[in-house]
């Protein structure tokens, strides 16, 4: 990914921030992974929840752990790290993952954040 424009944006899911960075050339986004932890699951340590979850998709052989790109975000702290991200299509296939009440909720938020920035570019 490093030709392509990435653009990072930030949005609210329940008052909670998901970071994304849009990619121009593959016309996706990626979201932070602990990010939508997070959102889905009011863990108090959501890094921690998805360290385990990572452990158990990567043991299954899921495709899904081969998916996972680090992009730098700008972390609470204001500075730049490394960040588990998943594209769209992966962040739909990480929630089946996750046992939350949100799911149906954030995949309309997806639905709905897909559709409003399709009529910005």
């Amino acid at each position: 990914m490093k030709n392509n424009k990435l653009e990072t944006i930030s949005n609210l899911f329940e008052g909670k921030e998901i970071r994304s960075v849009w990619d121009s050339v593959k016309e996706d986004y990626y979201f932070s992974i602990v990010d939508v932890i997070g959102a889905l699951t009011e863990s108090n340590i959501p890094r921690n929840y998805w360290s385990d979850l990572k452990r158990k998709i990567k043991r299954e052989g899921s495709q899904l752990h081969e998916d996972i790109v680090q992009l730098k975000m700008k972390a609470s702290d204001g500075k730049f790290r490394e960040t588990d991200t998943l594209n769209t299509k992966g962040i739909l296939r990480l929630i089946e993952s996750v046992p939350s009440p949100k799911a149906e909720p954030f995949k309309m938020w997806l639905a709905n954040l897909g559709s409003i920035c399709s009529f910005d570019k």
